[in-house]
């Protein structure tokens, strides 16, 4: 562990979800590969198009529609129905493509569970702070075996920026009728958590290397208050 600022007192603890309570990467790998086999199964044609070919349909709409960018179903759904008409489906076809595509992989990627001693030690915490999350995914923390543990969960979309943006804690502060002064935030990421935290005036820890990983992003502009290298650190840092 390293401190860089002390922490003033808090009374509530936002956690990111990807990569930080859990190793995202082989979960969005493993429903993206499960997306593909799912469009060529019910669209022949998508077999055309590998991964690099999809992702090239998103960038041109995030150029044409930057708000997409802060949402990741929205983006998904316009991704797939503009990628389904290109492959020569009516506009009917792809409409209701992309919202099956959605739903289906939406499915596939919240189809684990937390690991059982992180759900622990959020158990743990929950005994002294009121926990929430704050992510910039769109993962169902039902599915996931953290409906139990965080009393609600933000994500971006409809108007609400991503992390780096202020706008999900400004609503954590609003839901929570706490100043963001009383609010710590751990998560994996340098910009996205530590920045985003610290210029909404809240409190932060950095989580490096990010959960399952080996390699430490590069700090941002704005310091966190600790870092820490294991989630189960946390019992040491918040419960002692």
């Amino acid at each position: 562990m390293q401190c860089f600022q002390r922490l003033q007192p808090f009374q509530a603890i936002s956690f990111d979800l990807d990569d930080t309570l859990y190793n995202n990467q082989p979960i969005i790998q493993a429903a993206e590969q499960a997306m593909q086999q799912w469009l060529h199964q019910h669209f022949p044609a998508s077999e055309q198009w590998c991964f690099a070919d999809w992702r090239q349909c998103k960038l041109q709409l995030f150029a044409r529609e930057p708000a997409l960018m802060h949402d990741t179903s929205a983006a998904r759904v316009a991704m797939l129905q503009a990628g389904l008409q290109q492959l020569g489906y009516s506009a009917q076809q792809a409409e209701s493509g992309a919202a099956e595509g959605l739903a289906y992989f939406s499915y596939c990627r919240s189809d684990f569970s937390v690991p059982s001693k992180v759900v622990s030690l959020l158990k743990q915490l929950q005994r002294h702070y009121r926990l929430i999350g704050v992510t910039n995914g769109n993962v169902d923390h039902q599915r996931i075996g953290l409906g139990d543990v965080l009393e609600f969960v933000l994500h971006p979309g409809q108007g609400i920026r991503m992390k780096p943006h202020t706008d999900m804690f400004t609503q954590a502060e609003q839901k929570l009728a706490l100043p963001l002064a009383q609010l710590l935030h751990v998560g994996d990421h340098p910009v996205t958590d530590v920045e985003g935290a610290r210029r909404a005036g809240a409190q932060a820890i950095w989580l490096a290397p990010a959960y399952g990983q080996q390699t430490v992003k590069p700090l941002g502009t704005l310091l966190p208050h600790w870092r820490i290298e294991h989630l189960s650190q946390l019992a040491t840092l918040l419960l002692r």
